[in-house]
């Protein structure tokens, strides 16, 4: 408990992002990440209806694009959004989350079960930032280091999803 009330007001004493600034709100996910309450879970779980209502239906080169693009976007915006406040890997920066999110539900099955069991392992590899992750996270600088690292997480995510379709597919 102790640890929860240090996280909320450690990122209450975080600077706050310019509300009409377009490039501070793209990287806080539209506001997602402003959650005093694991601005990171919150940012993930905001990425979801985005998947669902305009991804998940997209061919594969289109869906890879737009991987392609929130990477280039993402690290530009986490880059100034991070010069702005004057503080590196803001905890309210998410849009790092939405795009692991979306690498994490990549070529997956249909469904709302394979989309929740996505959002678990994410979660999961992106909290606890096994090697390399962590490495990333504490050796990668900039708008490239905030988001690569959730890159990496979610391509660990991605992987054990992958080998749960197979692995069912099997049964």
């Amino acid at each position: 408990m102790a640890h929860y009330q240090e996280h909320v007001i450690i990122m209450s004493a975080l600077p706050k992002p310019n509300y009409k600034n377009p490039i501070h709100m793209l990287a806080f996910g539209l506001g997602s990440g402003l959650s005093p309450k694991a601005p990171g879970t919150m940012g993930t779980i905001a990425a979801l209806p985005i998947y669902w209502f305009l991804l998940q239906d997209l061919s594969v080169l289109s869906y890879a694009l737009v991987l392609l693009a929130t990477m280039v976007i993402g690290t530009y915006v986490c880059h100034q959004t991070s010069k702005d406040l004057n503080v590196h890997d803001h905890g309210g920066i998410v849009i790092d989350e939405w795009l692991g999110m979306w690498i994490t539900l990549f070529l997956v099955p249909e469904g709302l079960l394979w989309m929740l069991w996505g959002f678990a392992l994410f979660r999961l590899f992106d909290i606890a930032k096994p090697w390399p992750i962590k490495w990333f996270d504490q050796h990668v600088d900039g708008g490239f280091g905030i988001m690569i690292d959730d890159v990496a997480a979610a391509l660990a995510a991605w992987l054990c999803l992958q080998l749960s379709v197979w692995l069912i597919a099997l049964l």
